[in-house]
């Protein structure tokens, strides 16, 4: 071989090896556009692409291309979405809303090889079931403690739970009412079934058997509001607070039910208006705003949170050219970092047991922080319904 030759085969070789090492890795985005969970599916989504966004920009290396399959709501649709992402050549899945979806999907990625993270799902059973792809960043204990929490400090002595019957809400519920009990505070469960559109027979119970002081709606978005709604009709004279858990503490609900949401709590990671003070904070804050126009709820940042570890789980993988060998999933046990949820770590299961959330409340315009005490922005306005 020609001295020439052979430095032009050199050069086509490095070329070959920096471009096996510098690669653009496709994941999937198995989620909820459509059907009753549209909006939590699309405000994950947001905190989605705000995560390929930012790690594209800084990673320097290895870029993420989102591939999204709208799963409808459906625990068959999102089966499919998950094997028609699978046949696209992801390496690793993202999203999911509701536990009953969740659970068959990530059942269909456990089967392909593929890791599936999430912050829609804390039914237990998700963790119990042995998968060895399934990471979640947060769970039924965490929203437990927090509704716990705010009730115990503002003194309640009776509450009404209003749950429906799906596997999250009823264990979530159920787990309230064992802790409240425990406590000596007086507890009413009213379960109700998914398909449901009047709360009205339900809140003339609270209003005129129970006459609880907290109603505790332990649903989703579109139950909340049909429960408010029956609410503001029947004005149940004893209750002094409503509080409600996921997608209830946001923005876009205040946007769009302003008539409903004063002085209602819900979960909420930060306060909004947001003022970000880490590195990473900004970061989000500044992606989000550019590319949806908005500031940042918490869907969008478990979305992002949920998706920029496995971002980083694939480069480390990545890097250690274990990506087709199960790396992913190694590569995600590995994790432990300070995030904009607090510190992430996975058990064995799958489960990041230090999750806690707080609790926000609708004042105003703005969702001001109110449990716990050291993280509050506000002191709670109560009591105080939207009546």
């Amino acid at each position: 071989m020609s001295k020439i030759k052979t430095i032009a085969f050199a050069v086509c070789a490095a070329l070959g090896a920096g471009s096996a090492y510098a690669e653009e890795f496709l994941v999937g985005v198995q989620i909820p556009l459509t059907g009753p969970l549209a909006r939590v599916g699309m405000g994950t989504q947001e905190g989605i692409r705000v995560a390929a966004e930012v790690f594209n920009k800084t990673n320097g290396k290895h870029t993420i291309k989102l591939v999204t399959v709208d799963d409808e709501s459906a625990p068959a649709k999102a089966v499919a979405a998950v094997e028609k992402l699978a046949s696209q050549g992801v390496v690793a899945v993202t999203g999911g809303y509701g536990s009953n979806n969740i659970s068959p999907a990530s059942d269909a990625a456990n089967k392909l090889g593929l890791a599936y993270i999430t912050s829609g799902g804390v039914d237990d059973g998700l963790v119990k079931a042995g998968r060895k792809n399934f990471f979640r960043i947060n769970n039924t204990e965490g929203y437990q403690k927090a509704l716990v929490g705010l009730i115990g400090d503002l003194g309640v002595k009776s509450v009404s739970i209003i749950y429906s019957t799906k596997d999250a809400t009823h264990g979530l519920a159920a787990d309230v009412e064992k802790t409240l009990g425990a406590k000596g505070i007086k507890v009413s469960m009213h379960a109700f079934d998914p398909a449901i559109t009047d709360f009205k027979p339900i809140l003339n119970k609270v209003k005129l058997r129970d006459r609880s002081e907290f109603i505790a709606m332990v649903g989703y978005e579109n139950e909340y509001v049909g429960i408010l709604r029956a609410a503001r009709v029947l004005k149940p004279t004893t209750v002094k607070a409503i509080a409600g858990v996921w997608s209830l503490a946001t923005p876009k609900m205040a946007a769009d039910f302003p008539d409903l949401m004063p002085n209602v709590y819900g979960t909420a990671v930060l306060p909004f208006p947001v003022n970000f003070t880490t590195a990473d904070g900004k970061a989000f804050g500044e992606a989000y705003t550019r590319l949806h126009k908005k500031e940042p709820d918490y869907l969008g940042q478990f979305g992002y949170v949920q998706s920029m570890l496995l971002f980083e789980a694939i480069a480390r993988a990545a890097d250690a050219g274990t990506i087709k060998k199960g790396g992913v999933i190694e590569e995600m046990r590995k994790t432990d970092r300070q995030t904009l949820i607090g510190r992430v770590q996975f058990d064995a299961t799958g489960d990041n047991k230090n999750f806690t959330q707080r609790m926000g409340q609708h004042q105003g315009k703005k969702v001001e922080l109110v449990w716990p005490k050291e993280a509050a922005t506000a002191k709670p306005v109560f009591p105080g319904v939207p009546w």
